[in-house]
């Protein structure tokens, strides 16, 4: 696997997207960070080997990459990439600004059959695909666990990837404390931008918009 070129799906939400923010930001400056992450992702992806195309909710143009116009729901967009491809696929959120090209290699590295990153409050962030043609997704909810059972149902061996890059999805305000520490990419130099520095009240550090 670490000499071959994989598929990364990327799903995007570029109008009025992260709405958890709105008290922090406004609707123009939501959707910035959120291609702002989603570019900081492109360049996991990439330095990882991987190839990228977007799965857009709108329509929407991303420079040179392949972006396809979701009609349907994630898991029935998704479901229907896999049934028209064979091999390997990773599958990424867009909103994980903290992965890096090691953090990508641990999922396309794996020697099971499938890895699956899970994000908090049981989400799921990244599963990687050995053959794509030997899963299907089930979004929302405790996705998870979901995605879970559907790895035993079709005999997969299943690796549990442990990364705190990859788990790290940006939501809530308080992610954004995340972001400003560890982050390195655009969507950290937005923040940086648009005034918004670390705070400590109490001993618990916040983000505050100056």
């Amino acid at each position: 696997m670490k000499s071959m070129k994989v598929r990364a799906i990327i799903p995007f939400k570029p109008k009025n997207p992260k709405t958890r923010l709105s008290g922090l930001l406004s609707q123009q400056e939501r959707e910035d960070l959120a291609c702002g992450m989603l570019t900081d992702v492109v360049a996991a992806v990439t330095a990882a080997g991987c190839t990228p195309s977007v799965l857009s909710t709108h329509q929407f143009s991303f420079g040179p990459m392949p972006v396809i116009t979701c009609t349907e729901g994630l898991s029935e967009a998704l479901n229907h990439y896999l049934a028209l491809h064979s091999g390997p696929l990773l599958i990424i959120m867009a909103d994980l600004p903290l992965a890096t090209r090691e953090a990508v290699l641990l999922a396309t590295q794996t020697h099971a059959d499938i890895a699956i990153c899970p994000g908090r409050g049981g989400g799921t962030n990244v599963i990687f695909l050995k053959d794509c043609r030997k899963f299907r997704t089930d979004y929302y909810g405790a996705s998870f666990l979901k995605h879970l059972a559907i790895a035993r149902e079709f005999g997969l061996s299943c690796e549990v990837l442990d990364s705190f890059r990859l788990h790290t999805d940006i939501d809530e305000d308080d992610d954004l404390v995340e972001l400003l520490i560890h982050g390195a990419g655009e969507s950290s130099a937005f923040l940086t931008r648009n005034g918004f520095v670390l705070t400590s009240d109490k001993g618990r550090v916040r983000v505050e918009r100056r």
